[in-house]
Formats: structure tokens, sequence, C-alpha cells
């Protein structure tokens, strides 16, 4: 038997140990990958084991150094530029709270309770170790008291007590920050629920004294829920229901604080060989968030707001309360949606968003379709049942109306699929613009719309075998907007569409959709 000598033992462990302290680097197999310069640009660079941050025992870096600085406060989706001071420093932190009615769906109004005028509030960012002075004023025309509870306090109520503010009133408090992180904050003033329903909750980052690694772009989104006594797009100012609340099921649970803000111009925007960095919040206040951003991995999640990130994550879980960091590169261009992983939530109340990646194609990194092949024949989907009438209950809208609230309603339930300009998503999902398909038989749209469609269908002489499924959540006047508003858009030239032609659709049953061949 063959002993290693003492000299290679000693060299071995030698060499592990200073592979284990970051002294040596693990073999480079990057030669290995395709030698394409742009994507060697993409690549990020390995990081070393983090150290401990010792927690809070380790944050207070001694006496603030400088003139105190007032902090800059943004709304979202808009982030303050990083922190480059290598001292601690008191920073002035004054937010406001502004009671006012604002959109929360196309035609429905609510009544928000908001830091600084906007759902979420303002985001806030300073430096572990700075030395806040917190000033919390109360809008005089305010009806309720209000105070802010931030995660990144560390003292009683998280400054709640302190910061117990009435209409027309300031206070203000003092907090160091010991601890890094993404953390959210809230009004916690009984009852607490209510105030958080109403959209009281922003996010406070603690950067690292070092600051984070720099990225091309970062971002702001929080994710809440909130509860109506109306269904789902009810029109008109909608009050707030207070049993749907206890139950946990929301009206709608939507990012940044309207259905359809991150939606159309309100999209998010990067480009092509960007690294995006979003701090993603859920506000709640009552469901966990399964945050995924459809066709992309997310490189790094600090999980929980905290120090450590995990790595190539599909779905992030952020709790009500919580936060995540997400970070990822763009290699491909299109539009990526921001979704709920519970999707009912993201494709029936509103927790969806758009993200619109310009640059060059990647082919190599993503080919778009290749081929096409015969489908297997699907069986025939269920009708569903006939919802009640109710266009005749309100008095008939002009052809422009209709255009507009189909405006809206597209933005809400179709863009995902069938994209902002109509197009759809080659080989997934046919287009409606110039759309031979849908210009041939209205009364077959109207039932596709109503009852669904499954099997394979030929649009403009490509076909298409996927799923679309019956948005039974629509109303009559809802699917006549709609359609009005695509059979008159991206090159489409049809007439309108009636709600009492959709009533009569839906009462006609399946006879015309069977023996259509659709």
């Amino acid at each position: 038997m063959n002993l290693p000598s003492s000299r290679s033992l000693l060299l071995t462990a030698a060499a592990a140990a200073a592979l284990a302290a970051g002294c040596l680097s693990p073999p480079d197999t990057s030669s290995e990958a395709p030698a394409t310069p742009q994507r060697t640009q993409r690549r990020t660079p390995k990081a070393a084991p983090l150290p401990d941050t010792g927690g809070s025992a380790h944050g207070d870096f001694g006496q603030p150094v400088g003139p105190p600085i007032k902090a800059l406060l943004t709304d979202a989706p808009q982030v303050p530029p990083p922190i480059h001071r290598t001292k601690p420093a008191k920073v002035i932190v004054e937010l406001e709270v502004i009671e006012k009615v604002m959109k929360l769906a196309d035609g429905v109004d609510y009544t928000f309770w908001t830091f600084g005028g906007k759902v979420p509030g303002k985001f806030i960012r300073i430096r572990q170790g700075d030395t806040v002075e917190f000033h919390l004023s109360n809008n005089a025309s305010s009806k309720m008291p209000h105070n802010i509870d931030l995660h990144a306090v560390t003292g009683p109520g998280g400054g709640a007590a302190s910061s117990f503010t009435s209409p027309g009133k300031s206070s203000q408090f003092t907090f160091k920050a010991l601890n890094q992180g993404l953390f959210v904050y809230h009004c916690a003033t009984a009852p607490v629920g209510l105030h958080v329903a109403n959209g009281m909750y922003g996010l406070i980052l603690v950067e690292p004294p070092e600051g984070l690694p720099p990225v091309d772009r970062e971002l702001y989104v929080m994710q809440g829920d909130f509860y109506t006594t109306g269904k789902h797009g009810e029109r008109g100012l909608q009050p707030f229901d207070m049993e749907k609340a206890i139950d946990e099921k929301p009206t709608y649970v939507v990012f940044n604080g309207s259905e359809g803000a991150l939606t159309n111009s309100g999209a998010l925007k990067a480009k092509v060989g960007e690294k995006v960095r979003i701090f993603f919040g859920n506000g709640g206040p009552n469901l966990t968030s399964g945050f995924h951003l459809i066709g992309e991995v997310f490189d790094r999640v600090y999980t929980e707001g905290g120090s450590r990130y995990q790595e190539n994550v599909q779905t992030t879980v952020v709790p009500p309360g919580g936060s995540a960091i997400v970070e990822f590169a763009t290699e491909v261009p299109g539009n990526y949606v921001l979704v709920d992983h519970a999707l009912f939530r993201a494709f029936n109340k509103g927790a969806l968003g758009i993200m619109s990646i310009e640059g060059p194609d990647a082919k190599d990194v993503y080919s778009g379709k290749q081929g096409e092949g015969a489908a297997l024949a699907s069986a025939a989907p269920e009708e569903p049942a006939a919802r009640p009438v109710e266009a005749a209950a309100k008095g008939p809208m002009t052809a422009e109306a209709l255009r507009a609230q189909g405006e809206k309603v597209f933005s809400t339930t179709c863009v995902s699929c069938h994209q902002s300009t109509g197009m759809g998503l080659p080989g997934v999902f046919p287009p409606l613009a110039k759309s031979d398909f849908l210009m041939a038989n209205k009364t077959r749209s109207v039932e596709i719309v109503t009852r669904g469609l499954t099997g394979a269908v030929t649009v403009n002489g490509t076909q298409y075998n996927s799923v679309m499924p019956a948005q039974t959540q629509l109303s009559d006047e809802d699917v006549a907007a709609v359609l009005t508003f695509v059979r008159s858009s991206w090159g489409n030239k049809g007439d309108a569409v009636s709600p009492v032609e959709v009533q009569k659709v839906r009462s006609a049953g399946s006879a015309t959709a069977a023996a259509g061949g659709r």
C-alpha cells in the first residue's frame, strides 16, 4: 500500500485551506462556453462566500459624520441612487400621510391612505449605521390619525408609538439603522389591517457599508391585496369590505397600487445586456406572493430582503410584510410578464405587469418557433352557464364609449397573450391585428370570448392550437366593449358589438359554436 508523503499531504491541506479561504480560485471553465464576445459580457463573476455581517451587534459605526443629509425619496417604480458614502451620517426623512381617491382599476376608484400620495409609499434608501431623524406629518385633510412602523427600526413598535400623528399634525423620532437589508414599513394604527389594506405600506433599504454590487437598473415593485364591496371590475368609487378582508378574499391583487400600473405606458423598461435589480415588497395585508417573471430566471434572490442570496431561482415566496431583492441579466428582447404565480390573482385580479426588454435578437439563446407539426385533436370544451342578463339594465353606449372601455378591458384581460400590439405570440397565441379569423364572423368572436376556445384554428394562414379560457368574469358590456376595441384596432375595420348582441349569444347556447367548426 502506497501512502502519500508528508510533503504532499501538507500541500494538499494547504491548498484546501486556501481554497476555503477564497485565496485560490476554482478551475476556470469559462473557455468551454461559447466564445461570443456578447455572451462574455453578460456573464456575472462568481462571488466569494459572504462574510457574517454580525447583525445588529456590528451595525453601529459610531456618531454621524458631516452635516445632516435630507433623504431623496422616490415613487415606484423609481429607486433613489446608490449611496457611496463611507461614513455614517445623520439622515433626515420627511414623509407625509395623504388620504386621497385614486384609480384602483380602469373605471374603479378607491379611497387610498398613502405615505406620500402614492401606493406603495415612497422608497427610502439609507446606509447601515446611519442615524435617521424621521418626520411624519399627517395632511390636514385626513380623516384618521396614522403612524409608521418601520421593520428596519430596532425599538418597541418600530417607531409606531413615537409617530402617532393626528390630522394636521406632525411627529418626530430618531433611530439608528443597525441591520442591513430591505424592509417593509406600514401604518400600525388600529385597526392595523384596515390601514394596510388601504395602501399604507412601502419599502426602506438599508444598504451595507460597502454598498450593493453595481447593476445597470434598479426598480421598485410592491404587491398588495384590496377588498371592495363591489365585484372585480365594478365601476365607480368602491368602499372597503371588512368581511372580505377578514375572510382573506380580495377583490384585487395588484402591483404598485392599481390594476395595470405596470402595463402599457407603465411597463418596466430594460435593455438587452443589462443587469436588473428589483426591490420587491409585499404589503399584504393577507396574501403571500409567489413573485415570478415569466421567461426569466432570477440569477440571485436575497430572500426575505436579507443579506444572503439564493441563486437560479424561478419563483420566490414573499410573505405579507416581507420583501426580496431579485437580480437577473437580460439576454433576449421581448415583453416579459411579472405575476404572482397564484395565477388567478394574475389573470383575474390584477397581479400582472410587463417588463419590456429592448435590444438585438439573441437567437443562440432563444430561437423562437422553428417548426410546426400536426396537433392531436382535443375534446370539445364544456359550455359554461349563461350569465345573467346585464345589458338591458343600462342605457345604450356609443361605439366610441364602448371602444374606450374595451381598450381598458383588453389591457387587463387580454394583453398578456395577445400583446399590446395585437400581434399575439408567434406559434402560441394568434394575432388579433388584421386577423381574417376574427373579422370573418362576429358571432363566433362573441362565443369565443364567453365560452372559450379549444382546438386548432387557422389565422392569416398559420395554424394555432392553444387554449383560450372562457372570460366568464366579464359582463355583457365588457365583452361588447373589448370586441368593439379589437375589431377596430391594429388595422381591423369591423363594426361595434353591442351588449344586446352578447346577451343573445349567451342565451343561444352552443349551437352556433358547434356548427361553426371553430
